[in-house]
Parts: C-alpha cells; structure tokens; sequence
C-alpha cells in the first residue's frame, strides 16, 4: 500500500493524519545531493540572479557541484560534503584564489552573494553543509588529446602559480611522508586482503618509499602552497592555448614539486604508451623549467614522489567510500589500479 505525503509549510499530511515536521522521524543520512530545482530558488535570491536562472547538477563526488545558468552567463556552485572541509580550510582556499587571480594566474575564482559572504550554509538532512560559488572556466577538458605543447603550456602555469605561492603557509593540511604513504597504507588494508600480491607490493613499495624519504635533501627542495590536483579533469582549455585551472579543494601545504610529480601522474593515468609518456613528461618539465628552474634533488625525488600520491589518493577514495558506489570500488577495482597504474609505472622508472 502507498502511502500519500503532502507537505504544507510546517505540516506534513500522510494518510489523513496532520503532524507538524518536528513530530516526524527521519533515518539519518550521511549524504545527501540537493534539489537542483531548489538549490536555484535559493541562489536567485543570495546572488541575484535572474528569474529564468537554471541549475544542474554535473558531478557528484566528495563535493558536489551544479552547473549554474543565467541566460549567457554561467557559474559553479560546490557544496562540501559534511565536515569534508571546515569554514576556516574554505576560507584559506579564497585567499589562496584571490591572490593567483590578483597575481595573473587564470583560475576559477569565488564569488562573493549580495551580501558579500563567500560561504553560503545549507541545511541538509544529514546536518549543516557549506557551499561556494565559482566563476566559470570557459572551454573545454582535453582528456586524451591534449596537444604535445600543452604540457609546456601547463608546466610554464604551474612555475608562475609557484612563483606566488614559494614560501606561503595555509591553514590547511600539509603534505609530508606520514599521510602520503604511512596514513594511506592503513586505510588501503582495509579493502584488500592482507596477503595478496597487490597488498604485499604495496607493503613493500612503502618501505622502499620510506627509505628513499629518509634520503632526500630537502634543503634543496622547495615548500609553499600546492594545488595537488591539476590534471586533465581540473583545467578547461579554450581555443587550444588559453587554459583556466580550477578545483582546489586539495590545496595546501608541501613540497612544490608534488605539484610536478601529481601531473606526471596524470600523464600516465591517460595514456598507456611509455615512450608517448616519457615525451610528454619531459615537453612539461621544459615548459616549467622555462619560467622556474627545479634543484637536481628536486629531479631526481620526482619519480618517488609520483608513487606516493598515488598511495594518497587511492586511500581517498577508500576514506570516501560512500561517495562511491561499492560496485565501482571494490576488491577487484583496487588490484586493477595497483597493477595497471602503480607497479606498471614502478617499472617504466626502473626502481628498485
């Protein structure tokens, strides 16, 4: 039997019978994705936009974020999972924005509501969640066929964007050997059986990447504000040359050159061609070293810093499971991307 709900201001009728919306009990729910529909009513009114203005979500991940349309003009809207960033991590990311923006790095930047705040609260079922609005990047994803001499393009971007932020401090996270490979490990064991040959090549990547750490120079390493995520997904490329980098949810604290070695990462999640990889990779390096001279230790950590993010973020992806379906990420899913992307770039480098 159906039962009938119809909601009238504070009063919910089911089957005849009246309550009001606090005498109701609802599951609670660790997540939830918002009315597109509802979502444009609220920001026609904190950002004035027009009455014909449409929303539509166009990912749905950690964050959420919804296509905003107002005749010819466009935005994003990200709303932040609960408690996946804090006000103070949103406002350091605004900072961070505003000043590559001030400073010529073409960026996907916030936007401030007619009441100039940046953080909008929204009440979801699952509690309070925050949102932000973006300016629109215009153009398109080049996933598979980026031209060769963007790679110079995106390594000169990234040298200037170090430039800025060389010597920055955020109050966000910092990126250092304890949660890119020790936190990570702990989370991957969770998803694979401990004596299988993945989780074993895991183990024993990790002690090597360790001991490799315990090496560096790090003097002569870099530190400042990194994105962590400028790849193919993360930048809009208008006409083939004018490229508009965006979500920096990611951003932080570390090594710049972890910027470098998350791109080469990108190279070689994209395509399967070592040699193509191999050029790819040095067209970018050029292309940064053109603006942004990199240290011979700095060369020479890439490679194992590459490894490295890779324990980072598939250990997100396990730390945020139910931002993914479990059919998606399983068992089988981890062992295909340890195999089919870790080891086979282990080995293209020859390590250890």
């Amino acid at each position: 039997m159906f039962k009938v709900l119809l909601i009238r201001g504070n009063f919910v009728n089911l089957c005849g019978k009246v309550f009001k919306k606090e005498q109701m009990n609802y599951f609670p729910v660790s997540s939830s994705i918002l009315s597109a529909r509802h979502l444009a009513d609220f920001l026609k009114k904190q950002y004035n936009f027009g009455e014909k203005t449409d929303c539509q979500l166009i990912k749905a991940g950690i964050n959420h974020s919804y296509l905003v349309s107002d005749q010819d003009k466009k935005a994003v809207f990200r709303i932040y999972t609960l408690n996946w960033r804090s006000r103070t991590e949103i406002l350091e990311e605004i900072k961070l924005l505003n000043l590559l923006k001030k400073n010529g790095i073409q960026v996907s930047f916030p936007i401030f509501d007619k009441n100039t705040n940046y953080i909008q609260e929204l009440d979801a079922a699952e509690g309070k969640r925050l949102g932000l609005l973006f300016s629109y990047a215009e153009g398109e994803k080049k996933i598979h066929d980026l031209p060769l001499e963007l790679n110079s393009k995106i390594g000169e971007i990234m040298a200037k964007m170090h430039k800025i932020t060389q010597g920055m401090v955020l109050e966000r996270t910092t990126y250092k050997k304890q949660n890119l490979l020790v936190d990570s490990l702990e989370r991957l064991q969770k998803f694979s059986p401990q004596e299988s040959e993945e989780m074993t090549f895991m183990k024993t990547t990790q002690t090597y990447l360790l001991a490799e750490m315990e090496q560096v120079k790090w003097a002569e390493v870099r530190k400042g504000v990194v994105h962590l995520d400028i790849g193919m997904d993360n930048m809009n490329i208008k006409d083939d040359q004018d490229i508009t980098l965006f979500d920096f949810d990611f951003c932080g604290n570390g090594w710049l050159v972890l910027d470098l070695a998350y791109y080469i990462l990108q190279i070689y999640y994209s395509d399967r061609n070592d040699a193509e990889c191999q050029r790819k990779t040095e067209i970018f390096l050029a292309g940064y070293e053109s603006v942004c001279a990199l240290s011979a230790e700095e060369k020479r950590i890439l490679p194992f810093l590459v490894l490295s993010l890779y324990f980072y973020y598939l250990a997100i992806q396990c730390q945020r499971f139910e931002n993914w379906s479990n059919i998606f990420f399983n068992e089988n899913y981890l062992k295909r991307y340890i195999t089919v992307f870790i080891k086979r770039f282990f080995e293209s480098y020859k390590m250890a």
